[in-house]
This record gives C-alpha cells, sequence and structure tokens, in this order.
C-alpha cells in the first residue's frame, strides 16, 4: 500500500505540467470548456479521486466502469447517476457492479459551491474516470468536455447495448460499432480490465461444474483457484480481472490471454476464440499490445476520448443538474 500511495503521489506531481497541454477538439466539446467559467474543477475532481483511490486503490477501476456504462446507454449524459425504480444504475449488467456514485456525489457538491450550475454530471464522470486512469498508473489523455446532463435514465437499454462478457467477440464487435466504435476499440477498451475485480456469476461459467468441465481456454491452474474461490458461494466473491498486476494499469491484461488466464470468456475470446475477427484482427492487436505496452496508452487515450464522445449533449440540450441523482 505504501507504494501504491507513493505512485499516486508521483503522479499528481507532473500532473500541472499535463494540464499546460491541453488543447484538443472533439466535435462541440473541447478540453479547455471549463478554462474560463470554473477552472477550480480539474482541481477538485483530482483531489477527490485521489483520496477515494487513497483509501480503496480499486476505485480507480470503478470510476472507469462507471463512464463506460453511461457512455454506451443514451451517450455520455449521466443518466446511469439517475436514481429511480427505472435507473440504468438497476439494469442487470449495472447491479452489484458498477461503482462510484458517492464520489461523483461529492465531487458535485463541491462544484456547487464553487460555480453553482456550471458542470454538469456527465463531464464530472468523465474527468473522474479519466483520472482513475493516471492514478492507477496509466496514461494522460485530454479529457474532452462540455457535456449536458439527460433528463432520464434507460433501464431498457442498459439491459440491451451493455456489452456481456458472456457474449462471443463478434457481437460485442457489432455492440461497439452501434455507437461508433470499432474492433481496435474493442480490444483497446478491453485493456481496461488492467484493473478492478470480477464476480464469480461473471466467469464461474468457465469453471467446472456437474455438467461441464473447465473452459479449455483457461489455464488450468488458474481454473483450479477459482474453482476453490467461488464453490459454495452465492456468486459475489470477487477476484482481480489482471491476476499479474490487479491494481496497475499496464500491458499485463494482454500478456495474460497469451497464457490463458484471461479472466472472462470474452477476455480470452480476443485473443482464443474461433470466430473470424479473432482471426482476422483481434488476436493480433492482442499480440501487439503484449509487446507494447506505450502503442497500449496511446492506443487507449485516443479510445477513450472516442468513447467519451458518444452521442453528448451540448449546447441547450439536457441539463446542468444541481444533484446527480435527480434531474433539475
Amino acid at each position: 500500500m505504501e507504494y501504491s500511495h507513493c505512485r499516486l503521489l508521483l503522479v499528481c506531481s507532473v500532473l500541472a505540467l499535463c494540464l499546460c497541454n491541453q488543447g484538443a477538439r472533439g466535435d462541440e466539446l473541447t478540453s479547455d470548456f471549463y478554462d474560463y467559467k470554473c477552472p477550480g474543477v480539474y482541481t477538485v475532481v483530482q483531489q477527490h479521486v485521489f483520496s477515494a483511490m487513497r483509501d480503496e486503490l480499486r476505485m480507480g477501476a470503478s470510476l472507469l466502469r462507471l463512464h463506460f456504462h453511461d457512455c454506451f446507454v443514451n451517450g455520455c449524459d449521466g443518466s446511469i447517476l439517475l436514481d429511480g425504480d427505472k435507473g440504468e444504475k438497476f439494469a442487470r449488467p449495472n447491479q452489484n457492479s458498477v461503482r462510484g456514485y458517492e464520489v461523483i456525489d461529492a465531487i458535485k457538491v463541491d462544484l456547487e459551491r464553487m460555480c453553482p450550475g456550471v458542470v454538469s454530471c456527465a463531464d464530472v464522470v468523465a474527468l473522474a474516470a479519466g483520472y482513475g486512469v493516471l492514478f492507477s498508473g496509466g496514461p494522460y489523455y485530454d479529457v474532452l468536455l462540455g457535456r449536458r446532463d439527460g433528463l432520464v435514465a434507460n433501464q431498457s437499454g442498459a439491459e440491451k447495448v451493455l456489452p456481456s462478457p458472456f457474449e462471443p467477440i463478434s457481437s460485442i464487435v457489432q455492440k461497439f460499432a452501434d455507437v461508433g466504435l470499432d474492433t481496435t476499440d474493442v480490444v483497446v477498451l478491453s485493456g481496461a480490465h488492467t484493473i478492478g475485480r470480477a464476480r464469480c456469476v461473471l466467469f464461474s461459467n468457465r469453471l467446472t461444474s456437474t455438467t461441464s468441465s473447465a473452459d479449455p481456454t483457461l489455464d488450468s491452474t488458474m481454473a483450479a483457484n477459482l474453482q476453490s474461490l467461488c464453490a459454495g458461494g452465492d456468486g459475489n466473491q470477487t477476484t482481480a480481472l489482471d491476476i499479474s498486476s490487479a491494481d496497475a494499469f499496464d500491458k499485463h491484461y494482454y500478456q495474460n490471454l497469451l497464457t490463458k488466464k484471461g479472466l472472462l470468456s470474452s477476455d480470452q475470446g480476443l485473443f482464443s476464440g474461433d470466430e473470424d475477427v479473432v482471426a482476422s484482427t483481434t488476436k493480433a492487436l492482442v499480440q501487439k499490445y503484449s509487446e507494447y505496452g506505450e502503442q497500449f496508452f496511446s492506443d487507449f487515450g485516443a479510445s477513450m476520448v472516442k468513447m467519451g464522445s458518444i452521442r453528448p449533449l451540448t449546447g441547450s440540450e439536457g441539463e446542468i443538474r444541481c444533484n446527480c441523482r435527480v434531474a433539475n
């Protein structure tokens, strides 16, 4: 833990230099959107994410997942944050899975004190995800800003459009294509599983049971260890998505796939699947990123910017929520 804390401090020490280089553009979103409206936004978000990760390093992965699950449903509009029985946070893919809501709430409270009605919840989620990656040892990338908040959640949409770890790679590729992302983005953004954890219910289908043997694309020793972890439980026990370096954002995720040590079938399928898209595209990309970590970092930042630009509400669309959990 002491090493991890030092790593966070080192990242913070260079952050100011990175911020000086902002200037990318994407549609109506810009990296300098709040420079005059609320210049303290970066410091507020950074401090809260740093504090949350100091208490629990896994929170970096949770905030990244929150952003991903927000953007795939209705676009990046903060709709995943809305409470209510029909909220996206209560869709099956998000239940007992997506976390970090309290961190977003705390950030928003401070921002409303500093700049009332200026910074959207959708932008807070995007910035928090960026710092979560950075403080985990991952790349810095320009987070484009200027999103406004959606007025309604879309629980049924979340049930349908979020990629599932049980789906074939071709199906996941199609879901990415539906929101403007390509096959390279699938492989690159799957690399986010270099940090974070997953519940047994999401990979127990790959383990030995009374009706099936262990998945042949799963390392036998790893399978036995996972079987021991999950046996007799309710499916909510968790283990690291990246068994080599659970809390460090690095290329180990891809190296694991080369040795059948991907946790989810949707991870290992990128390298070991027997689908055409694996043979033609994803397998080679896994091999490339397993060797060239700098390329993975560069491509990850680019894919995050693309994902963060999925159908944003801008201009007079939507609103700026005062409370991220409810529409104004």
